[in-house]
């Protein structure tokens, strides 16, 4: 163990000796004040943050400055040793405070510069908008300032430094990081290419079968693109969309009237991100001059992120397009030391940073950065698949960006039109962004400056040294996929394809795969008239309809062998429901990761977990979106009756091969669960952990983490789980943190549900009291009424201006 963890654990004991007579002390140490009064220098006017019964803050002040102060104020008390966690994360000081452990992820985030961009993006913030964040940043800081601190930094032996706008624009840079792909997609489509060639490297990323549910219907008369109106009427003439084929539906999760019980507008949103604890997410309520807002925030930044106010409801799901462009680069270093790079013959000086990085009980390092003009040179990210040749990193989000002058317009909205209009300064991450409004409208957009290339389409690295790759700009906010008001009377995302090939610009080509999506279609169209329970019950779903192919294919195995026999007449029957309960889930994922590598291995040897979905970079990139197509491959492939990747070509070689994917499978649920199939169910290897940063170093985990627990579905369910397709014995788990319905009818009552809860302190009772509700269809009253919410209080605190 790190020398530095193992002084943490010498603090903790000394801390858990404490613990077994004075736990009641512990509690009044490390958790924040919230109820009486607070004197607090930074507000003009007194400010009531009102907690109910889930630990949910509702801040109540007389003035937008003071709300957004008292939402920088709560966010800290509750959150505090995670925003700092965060911000040193994205600015590369996790050494600092962890030691030479922490050495190598420091080292990459100071090459990729997102603090260094989030920096020059503070230079630029509107004048109107830059009061507001100065006050949320006094807020956090008149927290620190009153030196109650959480337990970790006791942990840790350090004390918080102020917080800065800079580390609210930082984070924003970390989460586009986790949600744009493409860099490593570039990386290992490279080298298939170089084992397969590229017309055999093209069969792995197969076309999207026919029935595949665009969020954008196919059909749609593209011919007006580039044709722009001026004036609002026009705007909202062109923001309707070309009408589409009734049935083949706009994939998202927003009902239009025509689908809803209550003949008003519902929104379902849960956005995927990595399910740990505390959450990444917080819920907030915030009312104050013109604004009322509730919904999930992000500690460390202002504003409600997914949520409503009184007008519009929206959520978010990742929208993928290829924001990123790995650029092969001629480097020189002169006798001067100078670092040079070649561009269109010349030789030109890049920018060289010395970077130190101090480290915790050691010495000082210094880390260099070389930026091109078209970035950071990220060898040192994924040395195992770049090699020698100097890579440089093109990124939306390394450029200037405005992202919250879309945030506070898209808060203050009064109807879809205008929440529109607020999305044109949407810089990163590219989102798909579903909304209503209480006039009965429904909306998408996909969100975000998405490249236009003069040439090729960012699919592989291409040389930086010609000028021929250049992005030209990008694709106008008008001509991104849009739609108002659709005649199918809903929209679903689920990080599929929004268009199909007769999109006039190029989006790019790694997404998740549709199954989701069309899961939600199929639920959707089974029900005339939908309301808010109906809704819940298709967020809890665990059915895939992937999973129901492959156990159809299955399930028409014949075979002489008695164990098999007995797992084919299973899987005939199955559903393709992947409950924690069902052994024939277990069967599913096993049998198609072993027959994926039982297919490319012979070819693609070491690069065939990399093409199952196994990342180039532990952290930053420990998956890879490649496990999406060789899902998509797979079920491509079973159903051809010509391929070459099943050997003979014909139908008793595909079989055999088949049958010995499916006799892996079952040797490895033997070797790991006993003989009978019936003590093979998939929540005995499918778990879910809520896991601390912390939590790793024992005794910690006691304290800090909660479970594992079993769980269902996978990363093609609707109650998605994802785990990594090259991995199932991970317990580290991509799901939904914070689930929401909102009901555009009644914006009073709509639902919530955030696990593991609300408070970052692990001696409240806000820690995890939202697991089991998580499990269990649990939802909470998003309380948006003050007679509601001094019903529900649980604590009251006022703050006083000093």
């Amino acid at each position: 163990m790190n020398r530095q963890f193992r002084k943490i654990g010498l603090v903790f004991a000394g801390l858990t000796s404490l613990a077994a007579g004075g736990y009641a002390y512990l509690r009044h140490t490390f958790l924040p004040q919230t109820s009486g009064t607070a004197q607090i220098k930074g507000i003009e006017d007194p400010v009531e943050v009102i907690r109910d019964r889930w630990g949910i803050p509702h801040i109540y002040a007389k003035n937008e400055m003071d709300l957004v102060f008292a939402q920088g104020f709560v966010h800290a008390q509750d959150r505090l040793w995670q925003m700092d966690f965060q911000r040193r994360l994205a600015a590369g000081r996790l050494a600092e405070i962890l030691g030479e452990v922490a050495l190598p992820l420091d080292r990459w985030m100071r090459i990729l510069g997102m603090r260094r961009a989030a920096t020059r993006d503070e230079q630029i913030i509107p004048d109107k908008i830059r009061g507001l964040i100065d006050a949320y940043t006094a807020g956090v800081n008149a927290w620190i300032n009153r030196g109650h601190y959480p337990i970790e930094f006791t942990l840790l032996r350090y004390q918080p430094e102020p917080w800065t706008v800079a580390d609210s624009l930082a984070w924003g840079k970390m989460m586009a990081w986790t949600l744009s792909v493409n860099w490593e997609s570039e990386l290992l489509r490279a080298q298939l290419i170089a084992r397969l060639g590229p017309e055999k490297a093209a069969e792995l990323e197969p076309e999207p079968d026919s029935n595949e549910p665009y969020v954008i219907p196919p059909g749609v008369d593209y011919s007006t693109v580039g044709h722009l109106a001026s004036d609002r009427a026009k705007a909202a003439r062109r923001f309707t969309g070309p009408a589409g084929e009734h049935g083949l539906g706009s994939n998202n999760w927003v009902l239009s009237g025509l689908h809803t019980a209550s003949g008003k507008p519902l929104l379902a949103n849960d956005m995927h991100l990595q399910m740990g604890i505390p959450a990444i997410w917080y819920e907030n309520h915030l009312v104050g001059g013109e604004l009322e807002l509730a919904g999930g925030s992000l500690p460390g930044v202002l504003g409600i992120i997914a949520g409503h106010n009184q007008h519009v409801a929206w959520g978010f799901t990742n929208g993928f397009p290829d924001v990123q462009d790995l650029y092969l680069e001629h480097l020189n270093r002169t006798e001067q030391g100078q670092v040079q790079y070649e561009y269109q013959g010349q030789w030109l000086d890049a920018e060289v940073l010395q970077e130190p990085i101090r480290i915790k009980g050691g010495q000082t390092v210094t880390q260099e950065v070389i930026i091109t003009r078209h970035g950071p040179i990220i060898n040192q990210l994924a040395p195992d698949l770049v090699g020698e040749t100097p890579l440089a990193l093109r990124w939306t989000a390394l450029d200037a960006e405005q992202l919250f002058t879309a945030l506070f317009g898209m808060n203050r909205a009064k109807n879809c039109l205008e929440f529109r209009e607020a999305l044109r300064s949407w810089g990163t991450p590219s989102q798909n962004t579903v909304y209503a409004d209480t006039q009965g409208n429904i909306a998408y957009n996909l969100t975000g400056r998405v490249p236009i290339r003069m040439r090729g389409d960012g699919r592989v690295p291409v040389p930086g040294w010609t000028g021929e790759y250049e992005w030209s700009g990008f694709i106008p906010f008008d001509e991104l996929p849009q739609l108002y008001n659709p005649p199918q009377g809903y929209i679903v995302t689920a990080n599929n394809r929004q268009v199909d090939h007769s999109y006039p610009n190029f989006l790019g080509s790694d997404y998740i795969s549709a199954n989701r999506a069309r899961r939600i279609k199929e639920l959707i169209e089974a029900n005339p008239k939908i309301d808010i329970a109906y809704i819940q019950r298709m967020h809890f779903d665990q059915v895939s309809p992937h999973a129901r192919t492959v156990g159809a294919l299955l399930g028409g195995l014949t075979t002489n062998d008695p164990e098999l026999k007995i797992v084919v007449e299973a899987m005939k029957k199955w559903d393709g429901n992947l409950s924690p309960a069902s052994p024939e889930a277990s069967v599913y994922e096993v049998f198609y990761r072993r027959l994926v590598l039982l297919l490319t291995s012979p070819r693609l040897g070491d690069l065939a977990i990399c093409y199952l979905g196994k990342g180039p970079t532990p952290i930053l990139a420990e998956t890879s979106i490649f496990g999406e197509r060789a899902f998509e491959w797979l079920l491509h492939e079973a159903s051809a009756q010509d391929s070459v990747w099943f050997g003979k070509m014909d139908g008793e070689s595909r079989d055999e091969l088949l049958r010995t994917a499916l006799r892996e499978a079952v040797d490895e649920l033997k070797g790991r669960f006993g003989a009978s199939m019936e003590n093979w169910s998939w929540g005995k290897q499918h778990k879910l952990r809520f896991a601390h940063t912390l939590g790793s170093v024992k005794p910690l985990n006691l304290l800090l983490n909660r479970g594992p627990y079993p769980v269902g579905g996978d990363g093609n369910t609707i109650w998605n789980t994802f785990t990594g397709y090259h991995d199932l014995a991970s317990d580290a788990v991509v799901g939904p943190p914070f689930r929401f319905i909102a009901d555009l009818g009644d914006l009073e009552h709509c639902q919530g549900l955030l696990a593991p809860g609300q408070s970052g302190h692990p001696f409240s009772k806000h820690y995890a009291d939202q697991i089991k509700a998580w499990f269990n269809r649990g939802y909470h009253p998003m309380i948006f009424n003050r007679q509601e919410v001094d019903k529900a209080t649980e604590a009251k605190l006022t703050l006083l201006p000093s």
